[in-house]
């Protein structure tokens, strides 16, 4: 079963953040994540790149060294990813991040998605049809 766990803004800048207060729940998501890698699970962990923008995530910062580390790749907005996320955004009002993130949670060719957010309704929203487990933090 090949799964995928998504990071949205406030999860990114949790992560970037070691004072910030949802630092450690977000780390431990990572943390769950790797170890199930580790017994050969097909887990992938990324964020969209709009999301990266909108958090701030600079991959080539320092500050960022540690976030870096934990290897979680990013989803480039291509063509029908944009215009996926447009309609998502008319539909919904949301941020361009988060019709992104929408976007990518409706096409994404796994058999599971999971999102780490700050905002539970929001992430059901976006998602459309498309099933996800939804990791509030």
């Amino acid at each position: 079963m090949s799964r995928i766990v998504l990071f949205d803004n406030e999860a990114v800048q949790a992560l970037g953040d070691r004072s910030h207060l949802k630092h450690q729940q977000v780390l431990s998501q990572a943390q769950f994540v790797t170890n199930r890698k580790l017994r050969a699970e097909e887990f992938v962990l990324a964020v969209p790149l709009a999301v990266r923008v909108e958090a701030g995530w600079d991959r080539t910062s320092a500050s960022w060294a540690f976030a870096n580390r934990l290897r979680i790749v990013d989803i480039p907005l291509d063509g029908p990813a944009a215009n996926l996320g447009a309609t998502i955004r008319s539909a919904t009002g949301v941020s361009v991040a988060d019709a992104h993130l929408g976007a990518v949670i409706r096409t994404a060719a796994v058999d599971h998605v999971t999102v780490v957010t700050s905002d539970p309704d929001d992430m059901r929203l976006l998602a459309g049809d498309t099933p996800i487990t939804v990791v509030t933090v």
